[in-house]
């Protein structure tokens, strides 16, 4: 329906919903599935820096040392070429835009990989930058320049839209998002899902927790989506976390986002989950008046008169009150 098509990141988009990177989006077969149950857009797996580090400190125990070079080059050609032919089949097989995406966290010669993403085909380049950062002699605002850094970088590359997909971890992510702004982001996605830590209490050991996301990561989604639309007005912005149905993407759009990037509620859902968000968003819209997203998109994001307070208070002695029974 042409009233819910929206615009992200340069790209025109039949409605809000994209699906996000994941293992979902690891086929051409199923990228074509999740364009014909809806979808406007799709993030493709990412192409990971991290294994592909992981590969050579495996191969570095097992090589002589005048094989590094070599081997070096040998991965990450090797693992470019499997995500070219993803980005290529994806295309030829799907008529919406495609995507691709870079999980990364050095600004090293790898970021070169853009370029040939772009001749592949692809419509928009999603960079991951997300990473814990501990070391005690880091200065402040390193990881911050990181981001920008790498953007910079990947522009030299390529000419097609870069999207910059932001972790929760900064002080305050307003100033980045404008210097990612000023300097070529086409669009930010908030937020980055960090890989969940838990411990075993029996086995006594590190381990992962809950890999997908759940319905109560929304609320600091839609904080920081109506702070950024309102700080920095220009920047499309996409909401990831929490958006598990039609209502999650009205709240979205409301604070001001241009589109929502959806995983979980896709392996709880499945593909109808897709056109279950698209007819509440249709149905809404028609019983509050609207013929265009626009019309209502950052309607209650933190502009100067709009409950401002409601987006920066941190404290809940208004809402709640202590008892001694």
């Amino acid at each position: 329906m042409k009233k819910l098509q929206t615009s992200f990141a340069g790209l025109t988009l039949k409605n809000p919903f994209i699906v996000s990177s994941c293992s979902l989006t690891n086929s051409a077969e199923r990228n074509k599935k999740w364009e014909e149950a809806g979808a406007a857009a799709v993030v493709l797996k990412s192409l990971f820096e991290e294994e592909i580090e992981a590969e050579l400190v495996q191969a570095k125990k097992e090589a002589h040392a005048e094989e590094m070079g070599y081997l070096q080059a040998y991965y990450q050609a090797h693992r470019l070429e499997e995500y070219l032919r993803l980005v290529k089949e994806t295309k030829q097989t799907c008529t919406i835009p495609v995507i691709a995406s870079i999980n990364c966290y050095h600004n090293s010669d790898w970021t070169k990989f853009a370029h040939h993403i772009e001749e592949a085909g692809a419509d928009a380049i999603e960079l991951n930058i997300m990473s814990v950062r501990s070391e005690l002699d880091e200065a402040y605002g390193t990881y911050e320049q990181l981001h920008i850094d790498i953007l910079k970088q990947v522009k030299k590359e390529a000419k097609i839209p870069v999207i910059v997909k932001l972790g929760r971890n900064f002080t305050n992510c307003m100033p980045l998002i404008d210097q990612l702004y000023a300097n070529g982001a086409a669009a930010v996605v908030l937020f980055n899902r960090m890989v969940t830590f838990d411990i075993d209490i029996e086995k006594v050991s590190c381990t992962h927790g809950n890999a997908l996301g759940q319905t109560n990561d929304l609320s600091e989604v839609l904080r920081y989506t109506g702070l950024a639309s309102a700080r920095v007005p220009n920047m499309d912005i996409a909401a990831s976390g929490g958006i598990a149905d039609g209502a999650a993407m009205v709240k979205a759009l409301l604070a001001g986002a241009s589109a929502v990037e959806v995983c979980s509620a896709l392996y709880w859902q499945g593909s109808e989950g897709i056109q279950k968000m698209l007819v509440f968003l249709s149905e809404w819209m028609e019983r509050h008046g609207y013929e265009s997203i626009s019309q209502f998109r950052g309607r209650l994001n933190a502009k100067e008169g709009n409950a401002m307070d409601k987006f920066e208070r941190t404290q809940f002695f208004n809402n709640f009150s202590l008892r001694n029974d």
